[in-house]
């Protein structure tokens, strides 16, 4: 489903954007994954793929299963992309027990997110799968006092829930409640968020997703927003949402009255994966294309992500675990032909 939590909005074409982009990194998991530690904040409205209810690679071929939710649609595609950054950062995370998990995240950048936050993770007791049990409980805080939290748990074997919660200097800046119903063979899902009764202000997002086949998914977005910055006072966009996949080969997409955005992944072999995203606006005329790829070598337990895209911009990030320590190191370089500008940025992982 993506954030629904907007930090401006200016015009209706870009209610868009507004819907899927958060300032906020991604939720780090129990067993957290290289990219999801180096980036150790919390994305309001995120799940952690360990824990996700969709798992499309444990899917029996030839058999109709429940398609996952509309967030997770493109996901095979998005996680080659690079988490690209710049200047310096370090993180170590200690494991207290099965169940709970704290994180220090140190960060040295010119852009501005220089600081130091602590974090911590809860898992509950109530097993749903082997590597997925509930309740969720995510945080962290810097020394400023800015709080970022998820609480994730569910009720029963087909109903999730999801709250979360930003705080910035004392006050309530963002908030995201998210519920998931997974039928045999479709997914339901509502998203209320940044609701202000005394404004009149807020973001309504409706999902379902009907497998029709073994391979064919399809179904609907709708998404409501309303308040004193929207133009008109509310806006309207309903989005039609397919993926077809065949073996190693997924393709899906979005269709809207202003924009249309496609994905395509496929698995090249056991170390190349390769995805490509294509975006068109009609409202803007303009269209981008990126192409990202992930290729491992399990020999050196070394993992390269790279994408370039039409704007001319190239970034990669390389991750190697330094076995048998504890340690991943990190390299990232980004480099932009338009701005011409380049950022490096490196980083180490301890635990």
């Amino acid at each position: 489903m993506g954030n629904v939590i907007a930090a401006s909005q200016k015009s209706s074409a870009k209610i868009e954007d507004k819907i899927n982009v958060s300032t906020l990194p991604p939720d780090p998991p129990v067993n957290m994954g290289l990219e999801s530690r180096l980036n150790s904040d919390i994305y309001l409205g995120s799940t952690p793929s360990s824990f996700t209810e969709a798992n499309l690679e444990d899917s029996q071929i030839g058999t109709i299963q429940s398609p996952g939710t509309v967030e997770d649609l493109h996901k095979k595609c998005k996680d080659l992309f690079p988490s690209v950054f710049e200047g310096a950062k370090l993180i170590v995370s200690n494991g207290i027990n099965n169940h709970f998990q704290l994180s220090h995240t140190f960060t040295l950048s010119s852009e501005g997110g220089s600081g130091y936050r602590f974090g911590g993770t809860y898992v509950g007791t109530k097993m749903i799968g082997p590597n997925e049990a509930y309740p969720i409980l995510q945080g962290d805080i810097d020394p400023r006092g800015n709080i970022n939290s998820t609480v994730i748990h569910q009720f029963g074997p087909k109903l999730t829930s999801r709250l979360s919660v930003q705080i910035q200097n004392g006050k309530l800046s963002a908030s995201q409640l998210t519920n998931d119903y997974k039928g045999d063979n479709c997914t339901c899902s509502l998203a209320l968020a940044n609701l202000d009764i005394s404004k009149r202000a807020g973001v309504f997002v409706a999902h379902y997703l009907q497998s029709v086949s073994s391979n064919l998914a399809l179904g609907s977005e709708l998404v409501y927003q309303c308040g004193r910055n929207v133009p008109g006072g509310e806006m309207t966009m309903l989005s039609a949402v397919a993926r077809y996949s065949l073996g190693d080969i997924v393709v899906s997409g979005a269709l809207g009255a202003e924009s249309i955005h496609t994905y395509y992944y496929q698995k090249v072999n056991e170390e190349l994966q390769v995805g490509v995203e294509l975006e068109t606006n009609y409202s803007l005329k303009g269209s981008t294309l990126s192409v990202g790829y992930q290729y491992d070598l399990p020999v050196t337990d070394t993992c390269f992500r790279g994408t370039i895209d039409s704007n001319g911009t190239v970034g990669a990030v390389l991750e190697k675990k330094l076995n048998p320590l504890p340690f991943t190191f990190l390299l990232s370089g980004v480099m932009s032909h338009k701005q011409k500008q380049f950022k490096l940025g490196c980083g180490l992982i301890i635990g």
